[in-house]
């Protein structure tokens, strides 16, 4: 996949280019191989009102209608089916740690091209997609809708959406989405998840457990290899991405390269307990790492 450009001068033509040839492999993958696995697993879980009938030997008597029993002096009962049509909102980070990217894709890259797989696999299922992009605040928000056109407007944005802030706040967008919609949602968070205070505990807790309580949250977290652990490359010149503060590391040292790998395993142990806790389903998928599997794991 070709970079995705940042740049407020990309023309019309270079856009509808990059747009098309994400379009093309996305969609053959969500044909190909998720959307049975998107069906079955993100299927309407929700059961809506259909009709009243009368009621047969064998009905379960708390779906009884009282009132049209009261009324037409024989048991009727209300009859429910399952809510087939969802509604899926992306949550994607547009911070300026996403840039970061040491293999063939930045995380920002990766992030945009699972989002537009998920998006195809909700279209094939007839479901509506909205997206919130966020940084430290929300950058953008697409209501959800349904068809191509409104798909190809969400992927076009990723492409060339300009955020206004560096930083992270995942709390800030689980609010938004708790009080922008109302009716349950399937909301994917995609993200580094790097929004964590200097213990490694997340920030965004109480943010993830309302809106834990209300939507189905999945989170794909989007990870560098070079993340993981420190180089030994002497004295490097190190800069945060977001914060913008620079300091000098020294990689070869033993100690200094233990304690950020450390750091990292105890973030990521921390992050995995508290989706445990509130029953979130969550993957992690590297920028250099084939993310097939790991979807159809999620998935399942």
């Amino acid at each position: 996949m070709q970079s995705l450009s940042h740049n407020s001068e990309i023309s019309t033509s270079e856009l509808l280019k990059k747009v098309r040839k994400i379009e093309i492999r996305t969609k053959a993958l969500s044909h190909q191989i998720f959307a049975g696995e998107y069906h079955s697993a993100f299927k309407g879980r929700g059961m809506a009102f259909s009709e009243v009938r009368e009621y047969q030997w064998g009905d379960d008597v708390r779906s009884m209608d009282w009132n049209v029993t009261a009324r037409l002096r024989q048991p009727y009962i209300k009859v429910f089916e399952e809510e087939r049509e969802l509604t899926v909102v992306l949550l994607v980070d547009v911070s300026r740690s996403g840039l970061f990217g040491t293999v063939n894709q930045s995380k920002r890259e990766r992030i945009a091209e699972l989002a537009a797989v998920l998006s195809f696999s909700a279209i094939l299922n007839n479901d509506k997609v909205g997206a919130l992009f966020f940084s430290d605040k929300v950058e953008k928000f697409i209501p959800p809708k349904k068809g191509r056109s409104h798909l190809l407007h969400i992927i076009s944005q990723m492409l060339q959406l300009e955020p206004e802030s560096d930083g992270t706040d995942i709390s800030q967008a689980l609010r938004f989405l708790t009080n922008a919609i109302k009716k349950k949602c399937n909301a994917f968070l995609l993200s580094d998840m790097l929004d964590v205070y200097p213990d490694a505990s997340p920030r965004y807790e109480e943010a993830l457990k309302v809106a834990a309580g209300r939507h189905d949250i999945s989170v794909i977290k989007v990870s560098d290899p070079a993340e993981k652990n420190l180089p030994d490359l002497g004295y490097v010149h190190i800069r945060d991405s977001e914060s913008r503060r620079c300091s000098w590391v020294n990689t070869s040292k033993r100690k200094v390269r233990d304690a950020y790998a450390e750091w990292n395993s105890e973030m990521d142990a921390k992050a995995r307990s508290l989706f445990n806790k509130y029953r979130i389903k969550s993957v992690e998928i590297s920028s250099d790492a084939d993310y097939v599997k790991s979807l159809m794991a999620l998935f399942r």
